[in-house]
């Protein structure tokens, strides 16, 4: 029984969760936490963090941690299944439509019509994160302004844009530069 719901509440946060791992939290938080009382709060904040430490999307790890969590590695297998299962069948349907209907100049139009819009909310969503970064939770001020993170966003800009590095590199490098400016920086302050 517990494998069923491991199953069916993976796949109802798979179908639902639009928009990528951020958008699924609340949907994981709800079904995990609050409906089944399968983590606790701070179980659930780890769990995120975890999830973020990880390679992969925060609901595909989050279902693996649960299901092991509650049900061991079959729970882990059922739950992930669960919540991929959406995200392939719909994968597959618009594919194959794609494919029979590319041709058509409705759906060329579509396309093109949907194109900046979605580089519109990648952007939006790069400049939340860089914001958040620079001047942290509080909004943006001047006093607030995190100097340190000014200066590795620059020269990873820079990696990336003139020297064409590999961006895995790009970001160890900067994870290296945050982590030292908070050893060698930090307590000059």
């Amino acid at each position: 029984m517990i494998l069923l719901q491991l199953f069916l509440s993976f796949l109802q946060i798979g179908a639902f969760s639009f928009g990528g791992g951020y958008a699924a939290m609340p949907l994981i938080q709800n079904q995990v936490v609050e409906l089944h009382h399968w983590l606790t709060i701070p179980e659930f904040t780890d769990l995120i963090t975890i999830s973020q430490m990880t390679p992969g999307p925060i609901a595909i790890n989050s279902a693996t941690f649960v299901g092991i969590k509650i049900a061991g590695l079959p729970g882990a297998i059922i739950a992930t299944l669960g919540c991929i299962l959406p995200s392939c069948l719909i994968v597959t349907i618009i594919a194959w439509l794609y494919l029979k209907f590319r041709q058509m100049e409705s759906l060329q139009s579509i396309l093109n019509v949907l194109r900046p819009a979605v580089i519109a909310l990648i952007a939006s969503a790069g400049l939340t994160i860089i914001m958040t970064a620079f001047f942290g939770e509080l909004g943006i001020a001047v006093e607030t302004l995190k100097i340190q993170m000014v200066v590795i966003f620059v020269i990873c800009l820079f990696l990336l844009m003139k020297w064409k590095m590999n961006p895995i590199f790009v970001m160890v490098l900067a994870g290296l530069l945050n982590v030292l400016q908070y050893f060698l920086i930090q307590p000059l302050l």
